[in-house]
């Protein structure tokens, strides 16, 4: 089997967008990741959930564990309206890596492998038509193991 049948759909954000949308997108859809493209829809970013939550509270919190376990969780949240003025590009973590991508005729395996790598809950998939590239799909790490479970 190849990437492109077993990517599926998935819903992305641009740079730009509101930083505060994007994470209702995650949460609201139950989203593995946020996946991010730039103006001309090449992925920019794949930010995993576990850190899309980590915008909702302090640094020091995320840094010191010890903090977190002697705060309550009022002092410790960062209420949502405090990402309504940021871009996504203006609040992804600062260093963020070129995020792993994978062509349509790679192999089931390849994806596997370049996830495993990256540590990252999904792959996009992206066909380049000779002038640019876009995004078809991403396999995620519940699609998968499905496969590879033999489960579909």
């Amino acid at each position: 089997m190849l990437a492109r049948d077993l990517a599926e759909p998935y819903p992305f954000v641009s740079a730009d967008s509101d930083a505060l949308d994007a994470v209702r997108l995650v949460a609201r859809q139950k989203l593995p990741a946020l996946l991010v493209v730039d103006a001309d829809e090449q992925p920019y970013a794949v930010l995993p959930g576990s850190q899309v939550a980590a915008a909702l509270i302090p640094e020091y919190v995320v840094k010191d564990p010890a903090q977190a376990a002697v705060l309550d969780e009022q002092q410790a949240y960062r209420p949502p309206e405090m990402l309504a003025d940021l871009s996504v590009a203006e609040w992804l973590p600062k260093g963020r890596a070129v995020p792993p991508v994978i062509g349509p005729d790679s192999t089931v395996l390849q994806a596997a492998a370049l996830m495993a790598r990256c540590r990252s809950p999904l792959v996009p998939v992206v066909e380049h038509d000779g002038t640019r590239a876009r995004v078809i799909g991403a396999i995620t790490a519940a699609r998968l193991l499905d496969h590879l479970m033999g489960l579909s």
